[in-house]
């Protein structure tokens, strides 16, 4: 039985990488047809994961006990949000027709978003449990709307791209800036790694390192559709998987483990509660047959009881005697019944003969 689970889990692994790799190669051989159906699709896919681990963190707030987590989750849906925009608005979208270039703004918009959570996000670590998600929900959608109103509305979001330039200087720093941040995050990680469980720490990490790798590889390329762009895209779509894993272990694996080993723990403490009581009940007998004894003796006369040797009564206290019966049947479950033994009757007859003959006749 443990062989069958075991090599259930070992397949659905090996399923897991096949699909993996065939959405990897699948993406890639988009960009012979069009690079934006490819990068359109990758933005889907990484827009779709981010989603489903905010609906993760948000379902799962009661089981997920780390406010990190929570926190990384809950900024998900916010960051899909701004990358959703991001590739409506992409150089040949005709959606965004005013301007080319708000995909880049919105881009780094959303990687300041999500780089700033990541680090911020640990000083919940000290709080415990005494956090309001409501708040931290209603800041994010207050954040991100701000950020989409300064591109689109007040248009006062720093240009990112040139063209025939390329990437301007805003756009390169912010990419190191965010790395730096990154980098930050992963200092702070590692000094609250006891926050974590062993996996949920490695896909942290692992997240982290993507993104960071990622914003590297954004810093190089001069043209939107070019080399570096897809690589970052595909590193970036790795960081939101290492992320949905680290929410599915905390809020569906661990939880659902927590709760088998809750019932195991729960079955072993039953069965000693009723070896305890099968204790309990065998002591109780005990006691019981204990006390009937007892009781037993408490009507068993014993000691030395003052009784007359000639009348044979018994002494009841100083002044008076009772009758040996009747101080019998007061001190015991005993009761009498008067016959006459054949020694005492042939006495009894001696004597009525003997007081006879010795009586007078009368003469008639």
């Amino acid at each position: 039985m443990e062989n069958t689970g075991t090599s259930s889990i070992g397949h659905s692994k090996q399923m897991y990488w096949v699909f993996i790799c065939a959405v990897i190669v699948g993406l890639y051989l988009t960009t012979k047809v069009n690079y934006l159906l490819f990068h359109s699709i990758i933005e889907l896919f990484s827009i779709v994961i981010a989603s489903t681990v905010f609906i993760i963190t948000w379902n799962s707030v009661r089981y997920i006990k780390n406010p990190y987590l929570i926190t990384v989750g809950i900024s998900c849906i916010f960051v899909a949000a701004l990358d959703l925009l991001h590739t409506l608005s992409y150089k040949g979208m005709p959606i965004f027709t005013d301007y080319d270039y708000y995909a880049n703004q919105l881009w780094i918009a959303a990687r300041y978003l999500e780089s700033i959570t990541m680090l911020s996000a640990f000083i919940l670590l000290k709080k415990g449990k005494n956090i309001n998600y409501n708040s931290i929900f209603m800041g994010y959608l207050c954040i991100t709307g701000l950020l989409i109103a300064s591109i689109f509305y007040w248009k006062i979001f720093p240009v990112c791209f040139v063209e025939g330039q390329g990437l301007t200087e805003f756009k390169i720093y912010s990419e190191y800036i965010i790395c730096a941040i990154l980098v930050a995050s992963i200092a702070v990680l590692m000094k609250n790694k006891m926050y974590f469980t062993g996996k949920v720490y490695k896909y942290i990490l692992l997240s982290i390192l993507y993104t960071i790798v990622s914003e590297v590889a954004f810093t190089f390329y001069s043209d939107n559709y070019g080399i570096s762009n897809l690589v970052g895209h595909y590193l970036k779509f790795f960081a939101f998987l290492m992320t949905y894993h680290a929410i599915v272990t905390t809020g569906i694996e661990d939880p659902y483990r927590l709760i088998f080993n809750e019932l195991s723990e729960t079955n072993g403490a039953l069965n000693k509660e009723i070896e305890l009581r099968k204790g309990a009940q065998s002591d109780l007998e005990d006691v019981i047959l204990s006390l009937k004894n007892a009781l037993d003796e408490i009507r068993t006369l014993k000691g030395i009881i003052p009784i007359c040797s000639f009348c044979k009564k018994i002494r009841k206290d100083e002044k008076s005697w009772q009758q040996l019966e009747t101080y019998l049947s007061e001190h015991s479950e005993a009761q009498f019944s008067h016959g006459v033994c054949p020694d005492c009757y042939d006495e009894q007859m001696r004597e009525i003969r003997e007081q006879a003959a010795h009586k007078p006749h009368r003469e008639h």
